[in-house]
């Protein structure tokens, strides 16, 4: 049997397990593991700036594209608490990522050593596993059950955490006979599956509502075809938007109080059943239960048993792989259609469409300074169907899911239910990382952007090109939207007279200035008649220097987003909803 530092034994089997591309830092505690990578030449690095942005670029990584585990790594101490937000994120939105720190020696646990904290008990509660490994013998088999966690029912991020001295410990392993463990996944049964498309059947104006566990289990194909062969309209959630390409004649528009559009509320307020698969009800989907609830059977499916029933409960319930419930229920479905069984939905079909024509939003601004919506339009026209798009949180978010379009699974690439500041960018490099082919557009309100905008030297050092669209207000946007029902404005301003920039406009931070001197790129623009040029050159621009570009945008100081605490009480704001002689022309640009 070979013997080998358990460190090395850690490194062949990331490679056997196919997660190869690590982000992160070296330090001391963590520099064996180091060497391994080193030594071993299988697994990719890239250098981050901050360990938190390590984190979400591993996020990132993992989200864009099947099968993906971004790696973290970094050294014992605040190495390992800068991960927890990236962890928080990954675990909140189903995502497998694996986060490796170094560790004080095992004497020396608990006894107050230098950089030593208990980061397992830290990240417990929002990872699948978290462990201190305390002996090097278990090195090989902690790593498996790792990866058969993240990969196992629910997704989401294991933490192993290596004493040094267990990384450098000698044990005997044979990576060559290494094969990871089985993946489990629940599979819905038949009668199951007949119940489910019989209660259907039985609706008028039935929804599908797709949530992210379709994107997680690839079934995006299966969950168009059953639509199509059931002629059912079809909900995605922010997390399963790209499942049904936006323009489908079946695709009614995503729900809710803030990432929704106004046609895809009045569709589901419209509904008697809706099938949920691979959802979790999030509230910024629901809104108040009692509307969202309100004359409607539901149906869950979901991976992880404790999430059925958790928000509310269904009406059935089960627990299931979404892709493996897909593909029998199209199995079922087709023979069914087969038989002249199924029901004629053509009306609330064509119903559900003309909505989708008549009920949009203003985007045809001419202000100066420019007003979001027209960014959005513009952003439409200029990146293409394959274009992945990279955001957060904050009114930019909001605003682009509500005005953007996307046609394909894993091109909204959005931190949804954690939501944290400063994700974009890193997040951003991870998927440049993962798809380097991909014309990757991040979008960023001026905070978001400002919170780790030290990685855009990573794609610099890197070479990772990519478009970061940051809409500037020089305003904390959402909050002070939500400081409107306590009639103040406080504290929420990013506002100054920057005396090193003349003509900034007294918008505060020169983010051109601040993009350029970390070795990136940078167009400003003030107009919105530049705004189309401004990203077909960001577009070459970014492919030129292989780098980030960065295209700011100065926008009007306040503008209100569309949003609610009801499906039925949202906000439109009269200037931005379209007169139905508009209608036309916004509908054409879904076409």
């Amino acid at each position: 049997m070979p013997r080998m530092r358990a460190v090395d034994a850690a490194v062949a089997i990331l490679e056997k397990e196919g997660a190869t591309q690590a982000f992160g830092l070296p330090g001391a505690a963590i520099n064996p593991f180091y060497d391994a990578m080193r030594r071993h030449g299988g697994i990719r690095h890239v250098l981050a700036r901050h360990m938190e942005g390590a984190s979400h670029m591993a996020d990132g990584f993992s989200r864009a594209a099947p099968g993906n585990i971004g790696i973290c790594v970094g050294t014992s101490g605040p190495a390992g608490t800068d991960m927890i937000t990236g962890l928080y994120a990954a675990h909140a939105d189903s995502v497998p990522m694996l986060c490796i720190t170094g560790q004080a020696p095992v004497a020396k646990l608990d006894k107050e050593d230098f950089q030593a904290v208990d980061i397992a008990a830290i990240a417990a509660p929002v990872t699948k596993m978290a462990k201190t490994v305390l002996e090097a013998g278990q090195v090989p088999g902690v790593l498996a059950q790792a990866f058969q966690l993240m990969r196992s029912g629910r997704p989401g991020p294991v933490l192993i955490d290596l004493p040094v001295d267990v990384q450098t410990a000698e044990i005997e392993f044979d990576p060559d006979t290494y094969e990871p463990l089985p993946v489990l996944r629940p599979a819905a049964t038949r009668a199951q599956v007949e119940k489910a498309l019989d209660m259907l059947g039985a609706a008028e104006r039935p929804l599908v509502v797709a949530g992210g566990g379709i994107v997680n289990a690839g079934g995006e194909d299966l969950l168009v075809e059953l639509a199509e062969t059931l002629d059912v309209p079809v909900v995605p959630t922010l997390m399963g938007w790209g499942a049904i390409p936006d323009d489908h004649r079946l695709a009614a528009g995503m729900v809710g109080i803030q990432t929704s559009q106004r046609y895809g509320n009045a569709t589901f307020l419209e509904s008697d059943l809706v099938l949920g698969v691979g959802n979790r009800w999030a509230n910024r989907h629901t809104g108040g239960l009692d509307t969202y609830r309100r004359g409607r059977t539901f149906i869950h499916v979901d991976i992880e048993p404790t999430q059925i029933g958790r928000v509310f409960a269904p009406d059935y319930g089960i627990v299931s792989d979404a892709k493996a419930f897909l593909a029998l229920a199209v199995e079922v479905a087709r023979g069914r259609r087969d038989a002249g069984a199924l029901p004629d939905r053509s009306a609330w079909v064509e119903a559900t469409a003309a909505r989708k024509r008549e009920l949009g939003r203003r985007t045809d601004f001419t202000d100066i300074p420019i007003k979001p919506q027209r960014v959005y339009q513009e952003m439409n026209r200029a990146f293409d169907r394959d274009t992945v798009y990279v955001t957060t949180i904050g009114l930019s978010q909001i605003a682009g899911a509500q005005h953007l379009h996307v046609y394909r699974p894993r091109h909204w690439v959005n931190a949804g239910q954690a939501g944290p500041l400063g994700w974009t960018g890193p997040a951003a490099l991870g998927v440049a990382t993962a798809r380097p082919d991909a014309e990757v557009v991040a979008l960023s309100g001026d905070y978001d952007f400002q919170f780790m905008l030290e990685e855009l030297a990573v794609g610099a050092q890197h070479h990772l090109p990519y478009v970061h669209v940051v809409v500037n207000n020089a305003y904390l946007g959402l909050i002070r939207q939500s400081q409107r029902a306590f009639e103040m404005d406080y504290h929420v301003s990013l506002a100054f007279e920057n005396i090193n920039s003349p003509d900034g406009g007294g918008y505060g931070v020169d983010h051109v200035k601040v993009a350029e001197a970390l070795g990136c790129k940078a167009i400003r623009v003030t107009d919105p008649e530049d705004l189309a040029t401004a990203f077909t050159k960001a577009q070459a621009t970014a492919q030129e220097f292989r780098v980030p570009v960065v295209v700011e945008v100065i926008l009007e100081r306040v503008t209100n987003i569309p949003m609610g605490a009801e499906l039925d009480g949202v906000n439109e704001f009269e200037d931005i909803v379209l007169s139905a002689e508009d209608s036309t022309s916004a509908a054409a640009l879904l076409d």
